[in-house]
């Protein structure tokens, strides 16, 4: 019977196997999991990776890390800032991003954190799954196509699965095993990047500040409660070997006040900000996603968030497929809306570094002259992503391809979040009553949809803030499709026009065809 249950055991064909086990590559089978889908995450390092490195998560992620059931672990390892302020090399404000309050997701703005613990509530969100495994010490070594599986092979040993998604970073194997090449922008610098823990709790006011000094740019940021973290760009001239010094830390350090004497130094490393995508985001049965399909320079703190995006997008695509649904091609569209909002992404944080990166102090100067002529102390929104111009949205639809809101709402007498009172999946929200035709019902059920039509049925969900009546009234719509990835599909202006709207998700999918 051993023999037996071992080569079933070996036999096993997973739904998805996952390659790389960082945030992305556990975002990403939490999400399937909690679809029922079978998932193997394979992971090289035995141990998680004990120091910080991604340091910021936007409204967005903090509901996709609510979609995955760790919302309120998170919030006790956050640390919320609302302003990111630019200042000059005699440290005069140039201008303040932010926004007080939530943002459209119904949290912050922006989350500070440290990744270790990041990684270990998701970890445990993880072991938490009955369908999830995790197998640690895996070396991927190569990948062999069989048509209607890949074979992950990892030396002497090998699993079996309906796709794989490549989580494993910038140097991904599955992506070089795929064949699948970068764009590469060519915009790229040496960075020190210096994790601090403090002696003696401190405060920092601005909690997150860009000094653009021309002499060294520097950024100093929240690393997450009790952490601190500085960057600092190399100077010409200046070996990575000699700025990977701890004692070259440790002069940087002065100026701020952190000495060995009065902190620890955490980590300090040298890295070289990229700004590279995939030309391809999916092959057949491999896809990409995280650092394995684009790498974003840090200066809009967007890299982490690009990754989990990622997850999010794919997630509910491989559900529908991997349940004979729809069509496999429904996956291309994973590529074509994530990668043009991945690059538009990019180019931002070029555009930001070039802004930061200025070296040359009459071109500084110039720049800061500019900046102090506009500063009138107000705080500048942080701009929105770019919406989808392709894939599964409806065209010319109001609001379509953008980020739908998320408000607090009156569920069983308590004030919640709500994803909390509906769930996460498809959703349409209504301010009145539609009528769908019992085939449309049961496809919208089919697919995880849900109706939620506001103050029409007694005990139904109150729009406590009058979030959701505003929105729709600014855009003049009476109902909202949104996509599991919070994305929406599209709009109707009237509830008459309701079954139209679910009608073409259905004819988009690949239904009633």
């Amino acid at each position: 019977m051993g023999d037996m249950e071992r080569t079933t055991i070996e036999e096993e064909i997973y739904d998805v196997a996952i390659v790389g086990y960082g945030p992305v590559g556990a975002a990403l089978p939490i999400l399937l999991g909690q679809y029922g889908h079978r998932v193997v995450v394979l992971e090289r390092h035995h141990q998680p990776y004990p120091l910080p490195r991604a340091v910021h998560y936007d409204h967005e992620v903090a509901r996709i890390l609510q979609a995955c059931g760790v919302a309120d672990r998170c919030s006790q390892i956050v640390e919320p800032a609302e302003v990111y302020e630019f200042q000059n090399a005699e440290r005069r404000t140039l201008m303040r991003f932010g926004r007080a309050g939530n943002g459209v997701s119904g949290w912050p703005e922006s989350s500070m954190f440290s990744q270790p613990e990041l990684e270990a509530v998701l970890f445990q969100r993880v072991e938490e799954l009955p369908t999830v495994e995790v197998r640690r010490g895996w070396q991927v070594t190569d990948l062999d196509d069989h048509g209607s599986q890949i074979v992950v092979r990892a030396g002497g040993e090998s699993v079996r699965a309906r796709f794989v998604v490549g989580c494993d970073g910038a140097n991904s194997l599955v992506r070089e095993r795929t064949g699948i090449q970068l764009i590469d922008r060519a915009f790229f610098y040496d960075w020190l990047v210096v994790d601090v823990v403090f002696d003696e709790p401190r405060v920092f006011d601005p909690l997150n500040v860009q000094i653009c000094d021309p002499a060294r740019p520097t950024t100093v940021v929240s690393g997450g409660p009790g952490r601190r973290r500085w960057e600092f760009m190399s100077c010409p001239g200046e070996t990575a070997e000699i700025l990977n010094l701890e004692s070259t830390a440790w002069e940087l350090l002065k100026p701020f006040d952190a000495r060995p004497d009065n902190a620890r130094l955490e980590k300090h490393a040298v890295y070289r900000f990229q700004a590279r995508w995939a030309e391809e985001w999916r092959r057949g049965k491999v896809l990409l996603a995280g650092d394995a399909a684009h790498q974003t320079p840090p200066f809009a703190g967007q890299g982490l968030c690009a990754g989990m995006r990622d997850a999010a997008n794919l997630a509910w695509k491989l559900d529908l497929v991997l349940r004979d649904l729809v069509a496999e091609q429904l996956l291309d569209s994973y590529g074509s809306e994530r990668g043009p909002h991945t690059q538009a992404v990019i180019d931002l944080t070029i555009e930001m570094g070039k802004l930061i990166c200025e070296a040359n102090p009459q071109e500084a100067a110039a720049r800061d002259a500019a900046l102090l002529g506009m500063y009138d102390g107000s705080l500048t929104e942080v701009p929105s992503l770019p919406p989808f111009a392709e894939g599964v949205v409806l065209a010319g639809s109001v609001g379509a391809g953008e980020l739908f809101i998320q408000g607090h709402v009156e569920h069983r007498g308590e004030r919640v979040r709500f994803d909390d009172a509906v769930g996460v999946g498809w959703q349409l929200v209504t301010l009145g009553q539609p009528t769908l035709d019992e085939e449309l019902r049961e496809w919208f059920a089919s697919i995880g949809g849900v109706i939620v039509p506001f103050g029409c049925t007694p005990g139904g969900l109150v729009d406590v803030d009058g979030t959701y009546r505003s929105w729709f009234a600014d855009r003049g719509v009476a109902a909202a499709l949104q996509r599991p990835d919070f994305v929406l599909y599209g709009t109707a202006a009237t509830t008459t026009e309701v079954p139209a709207l679910v009608r073409s998700l259905a004819e988009a999918l690949g239904a009633f065809t």
